[in-house]
């Protein structure tokens, strides 16, 4: 396994996380306000920039950072004098008063604390999420810098301590049971760990197996950590966090579905959640067929599943890697699934006793 992180070492970047002083991010703010008065001094209407990051078309690969909105990205415009936007436009400057009290303060809130404050003028909890990404990318500050912490649903266990900001000392080391993921993770500090990798798991079931079997002790010193499906910000900024700190490799562990490609792939989206160098171990779709994974096992492609995985497949840095494309064409080609749970139709405890230490061991991942 050290032959194989050395190459992985040379393609990594040593990017520190960003970090925005609280007074610039009081600056940015305030150059919002002073323009929307300047405006207004003028008696024009004022409005406020978006980039749009819904296109796909908007966004460049770079594979050191990640996905990256291009400078010449289109944009949005809202203007406050428009009946389509002038909501959204208000929305957008109850939240950075709420912001900037919270920075200003040095005090932290969710965004779930941020909605409850005022619920029937956000109307619902995902218009307050876009709300506040909308703010991160229009200031060009990660949202962590905004003193805005997501809700951790996210567990870790393994050979792993560190102190929370508040000083209280937390230790993952155990083998049955897990420690939620931390709501500030960039108030981590002294991490210590004898790990030699960090293993992402998609589904908390195949999480909690590998903590009966006490996986992280059985074959080496390692961490393992879900996000139970799609990760949240918390458990993508703690994997980052331990990347950046351990300078050990990260493996994945998925689903062989588009859906399971799909959350991998987030591994390279945002400059300061991406591990450029992050390891896909598994399920491929190569290895369906390899281990004679039994017909009843398998789960035949939906409709939803060809679209999935032809929306991915455009996507700006699947082109960058052959051996994804390679994976993705056998899925489509053989119209066929399977979740991780189906390498237990070969045999019990063949995924945690026979399927991942032979994928660690001897380098078998893309």
């Amino acid at each position: 396994m050290s032959e194989k992180f050395s190459e992985v070492d040379k393609l990594r970047v040593s990017l520190l996380q960003i970090i925005i002083s609280r007074f610039d991010v009081l600056t940015r703010i305030e150059n919002v306000i002073q323009k929307t008065i300047h405006s207004l001094s003028r008696e024009q209407a004022p409005v406020l920039i978006l980039k749009n990051r819904s296109s796909w078309s908007n966004v460049r690969f770079d594979k050191s950072f990640g996905l990256l909105l291009s400078s010449d990205a289109t944009i949005t415009t809202l203007r406050s004098d428009c009946p389509s936007s002038v909501t959204k436009f208000a929305l957008i400057f109850k939240c950075l008063s709420s912001i900037y009290k919270l920075v200003q303060s040095g005090s932290y809130a969710t965004k779930r604390d941020i909605y409850y404050n005022d619920p029937q003028l956000f109307g619902s909890q995902k218009t307050l999420n876009s709300i506040v990404d909308d703010i991160s990318c229009m200031l060009k500050i990660p949202r962590r810098s905004l003193h805005v912490l997501a809700t951790s649903k996210g567990f870790i266990s393994g050979d792993l301590c560190y102190l929370e900001e508040d000083g209280t000392r937390v230790d993952c080391n155990s083998n049955c049971t897990a420690v939620a993921v931390s709501s500030n993770v960039c108030g981590i500090t002294n991490i210590v760990s004898s790990a030699k990798f960090v293993l992402i798991i998609e589904k908390d079931a195949t999480f909690q197996r590998l903590l009966d079997d006490e996986f992280c002790t059985r074959l080496y010193p390692c961490i393992i950590i879900t996000g139970k499906g799609v990760p949240d910000v918390n458990s993508r900024l703690m994997v980052r966090k331990l990347w950046d700190t351990l300078h050990i490799p990260v493996f994945a562990l998925m689903d062989g579905d588009p859906h399971g490609m799909l959350i991998y792939s987030m591994a390279f989206e945002g400059p300061s959640l991406t591990i450029p160098s992050m390891l896909w171990l598994g399920l491929l779709p190569s290895d369906i067929e390899r281990l004679g994974v039994p017909q009843e096992a398998l789960i035949p492609f939906t409709q939803a599943d060809e679209r999935k995985l032809n929306s991915l497949r455009k996507r700006p840095y699947i082109s960058c890697q052959p051996a994804w494309e390679s994976e993705m064409e056998l899925m489509m080609r053989r119209r066929k699934k399977a979740e991780i749970q189906s390498l237990e139709s070969i045999a019990p405890h063949f995924l945690t006793r026979v399927y991942l230490p032979n994928k660690i061991r001897y380098g078998d991942w893309i």
